[in-house]
């Protein structure tokens, strides 16, 4: 990871050099980093990514050193668009279970981020729902608007029941006018800003998603804000609960 000052730097080097860029249609690199999900991953979150009116994606799964039938079950599907990588050692995460989810794939991320080859970077966990105009939505508001990074909103669930979450919310705890994983896509030339594996040490904006866009924004990368539905993250697979909350209960279970 490069530190602020670099980032800046890097940011405008890669504006100057983006010419190649597809304007009209662009590739969308669907980045998705696994561990030992793989049903939930292929009965979901990959037949959601395929009934996209927006057909012109890739999408690039990584496992963290998956060890169940992950691969298998991705085999099965013959479309070339998707592509699947398991790395050969697992990361290494915090202990506490809080602080691994704030960077739980951060790792398998960056190594999809090398395997890219789109216009564009949506990063979506692998159990996640996204609505079948969603692509169109954020590519065609992208373009009109000329920005580099773009968020809209998504339906999540709280103790209270269903929230959309849009970017007032985050604003109000972050500060930041986004909101995050999986309602977020930036252009493929800032690939050089990494996931930040150490986020979770920091003392405030320390889930990695919301570390990434806040360096972006300081970077000077122009943002734009879709309000619109665009995604579903559903409640976690063996809880009634989804965020740090499943994650205590699934570690309680030993299965995080």
């Amino acid at each position: 990871m490069f530190s602020p000052i670099i980032e800046k730097i890097l940011l405008r080097y890669n504006r100057l050099i983006s010419s190649n860029e597809n304007k009209h249609e662009p590739l969308i690199s669907v980045i998705i980093a696994t561990y030992n999900r793989g049903s939930i991953l292929c009965d979901r979150t990959i037949p959601a990514i395929l009934n996209q009116t927006y057909c012109n994606f890739e999408i690039i799964i990584v496992g963290d050193k998956v060890a169940d039938n992950t691969e298998e079950l991705i085999s099965q599907n013959k479309d070339p668009r998707i592509k699947f990588k398991n790395l050969e050692q697992r990361t290494k995460y915090p202990v506490d279970p809080i602080d691994r989810w704030m960077v739980a794939g951060a790792t398998p991320r960056n190594v999809a981020l090398y395997m890219a080859k789109g216009d564009w970077i949506y990063t979506i966990s692998d159990d996640d729902i996204l609505l079948p105009d969603c692509f169109e939505k954020m590519v065609r508001f992208a373009l009109s608007n000329d920005v580099e990074s773009i968020s809209a909103n998504y339906l999540s669930y709280t103790e209270d029941g269903e929230k959309v979450f849009k970017a007032e919310d985050v604003e109000r705890q972050l500060r930041i006018y986004m909101t995050g994983i999986p309602a977020w896509m930036y252009k493929s030339r800032l690939k050089f800003f990494k996931w930040n594996l150490n986020s979770w040490r920091k003392s405030w904006n320390r889930p990695s998603d919301y570390d990434l866009q806040h360096r972006m924004k300081n970077a000077g990368v122009t943002m734009g804000y879709l309000d619109e539905l665009v995604a579903i993250s559903p409640l976690v697979e063996g809880t009634n609960l989804t965020g740090s909350k499943a994650a205590l209960h699934l570690n309680k279970l030993n299965k995080y």
